[in-house]
């Protein structure tokens, strides 16, 4: 399973309501994916991590 390799983010489970005649029913569930990038950090590896991540690395450096 792909995840964020700093904090471990990887996927939500989410889904769509539909309504129908008053009452909200679940139709579907699926993935919510995180937005994952791979990015070359200070030593030069290349390592998989999300956007949020990148960020906030960016700030510090």
């Amino acid at each position: 399973m792909r995840a964020c390799e700093r904090c471990e983010k990887s996927y939500k489970k989410g889904g769509t309501r539909k309504l129908l005649r008053g009452h909200y029913n679940q139709t579907t569930a699926g993935k919510k994916k995180a937005n994952l990038q791979f990015s070359n950090l200070y030593d030069g590896k290349k390592r998989l991590l999300c956007t949020k991540c990148i960020r906030t690395l960016s700030k510090t450096k």
